[in-house]
Order: structure tokens, then C-alpha cells, then sequence
């Protein structure tokens, strides 16, 4: 999600064009929701295995056992996919303080893996700037439109914005948390008793993050060494962070319920999105 560069350019539609536009906006920016989902539903493969087994984390680094005992009953199913409504907000400058709220809908298929997130903001009254944030395919992508018809942005493809795509559904698994099972292609190796790197691969992208676990065993931060923050048209990579809290039980599984993300800038921790899941529906391996 580092597109707060552009969203300072969608003021200049006014507000009486944005009142008449608004409607078929709404439509059209449905529309085209609706074929990337179907894109993404496309990419689903079948589990591997259908329900979590506690011998399957034997061996793993101390700190991640911790954790499964903690989010994962024995016999758990495994989730294959998950619908979240967010609410919260969205800070559109590295350089002051300007948060913007925002409402979100994210689908989430775990073999892929991929999500889809389209969310709403509106940067001044009657002006709704609409995103789609996405990894398909193995492929990144980042659309942004006033009204959901003027585009501001729209970049997708492989390379370093897939990458940073696939460390957003890492860092993200939490919500989801049988996709941090090895058994769903996640390698976890030791850094010490409170943390481990986890890498996950998709296709030819790889990528790793470094988790760090709170005194319940929960995971309380994800963090990468380079994520690319997308400025203008070009792509600079930044140190990345993700912090969860709020856990609580959904479907027999500890889940987070708030997330806040920044970059790690020289000038130091910049926060830039801080939301809360207000509903999950998730569908599980039979």
C-alpha cells in the first residue's frame, strides 16, 4: 500500500462533477471489483491437507510453537479462504499528519495464495477516491481512480511490486493463521526465543519477514528489511512493519483484530494505515 503520494492528486475534480459522477462511478469501479475477484478465484488450488494436525509442528523454532498452541486447536480446519470488512484510516503524507478514513472489503485465498482489497476513502466531502490493492497470479497490482472513473494510478506486474504484495499476505497471515503452517508452504527458521523468519514462495517470487512474538505467544509484529513503497512511478524500498493486536476468537481460531503498518524511514517509524477488522467470514478444507 504505498500509494500515499497519489492520493494528494485526486482534488482536482470538483465537487459538483463528483456528486453527478458518483453513481456510475460506484458502478463501474463494482464492475470491474467483480472481475478481478473472478481472477483471483481462478488461482485457487486444492489444500494440501484439510485439518491442522499439532504433530505437524514438532521441530519448528520455539517461539512458533508457542504460537500455534496458542491461535490452533488440534483437528482445527484449514482455512482456504476469508471475506473481512475493515474500517480505520489511512494517512496520506510521510511527511505531516493527514489521516483519511477509509472502509474496505478484502478477499483472501490462501492457495493461491492471493487477495483482493478494495476499499473507499473519501479525501474531501462527495469525493471518494476508490483502491484496489492485489496480488493474483503472482502478479501485483494497484489501482486507484476518483470516483472510481479518473485514474490516478494503475501499475501491476511482477517483480518488486508481486514482492511486496506477497509480504503483504505474509504479514497478513495472522488473520488467516493455518496458512502459517508448514504443511501450507511456510519455512520458519530460528532467530531467537522471541522471534523467527518466516519465507514463503510463489512461483519465482520468494520472499521473507521477520516475526516478532508478544509473552502470550502471540505474534505481535511482522517486519521486512525492503518492501517497495511505490513514489510516483517509481518503486523505493523501504523498511516495512506491520504491528497486530486485539486477538480474539473467531472460528475456534486467535485472530488479531487491529493492524497498523509503516514504513521505517531514516526520520524514523512513519504509521500510515491503522485498521480494524469488523467482520470475518471465513471457508475451511472438508
Amino acid at each position: 500500500m504505498g500509494w500515499i503520494k497519489w492520493v494528494a492528486g485526486v482534488t482536482g475534480v470538483s465537487a459538483v462533477s463528483a456528486f453527478g459522477l458518483a453513481a456510475y462511478g460506484k458502478a463501474h469501479w463494482a464492475s470491474a471489483t467483480c472481475a478481478l475477484l473472478d481472477q483471483l478465484e481462478a488461482t485457487r488450488k486444492r489444500p494440501v491437507v484439510t485439518h491442522y494436525d499439532a504433530h505437524e509442528i514438532e521441530g519448528l523454532p520455539a517461539p512458533v510453537q508457542r504460537y500455534f498452541r496458542a491461535v490452533l486447536k488440534d483437528g482445527q480446519p484449514v482455512v482456504t479462504a476469508s471475506t473481512m470488512q475493515h474500517t480505520g484510516t489511512f494517512n496520506m503524507s510521510l511527511e505531516r499528519e493527514q489521516w483519511k478514513q477509509f472502509t474496505s472489503q478484502q478477499r483472501v485465498v490462501t492457495r493461491g495464495p492471493g487477495f483482493v482489497w478494495n476499499a473507499s476513502m473519501d479525501v474531501v466531502p462527495g469525493l471518494a477516491v476508490r483502491v484496489h490493492d492485489a496480488y493474483v497470479g503472482g502478479e501485483g497490482s494497484l489501482r486507484l481512480a476518483a470516483l472510481g472513473l479518473f485514474r490516478i494510478a494503475d501499475i501491476h506486474g511482477p517483480g518488486e511490486l508481486a514482492q511486496g504484495e506477497l509480504m503483504r499476505f505474509l504479514s497478513e497471515a495472522p488473520w488467516y493463521p493455518t496458512a502459517l503452517l508448514p504443511s501450507q508452504g511456510v519455512q520458519w527458521q530460528a532467530v531467537n526465543d522471541r522471534s523467527a523468519n518466516a519465507t514463503l514462495v510463489d512461483g519465482a517470487i520468494r520472499v521473507t519477514m521477520l516475526f516478532n512474538f508478544d509473552d502470550k505467544g502471540l505474534i505481535a509484529s511482522a517486519s521486512a528489511e525492503a518492501r517497495g513503497a511505490t513514489m510516483g512511478r517509481a518503486i523505493v524500498m523501504m523498511p516495512w512493519e506491520v504491528r497486530m493486536a486485539g486477538y480474539q476468537i473467531r472460528e475456534g481460531m486467535c485472530v488479531p483484530l487491529y493492524g497498523e503498518a509503516a514504513w521505517l524511514t531514516p526520520q524514523g517509524r512513519k504509521p500510515y494505515f491503522r485498521g480494524t477488522i469488523a467482520s470475518v467470514a471465513y471457508e475451511f478444507a472438508v
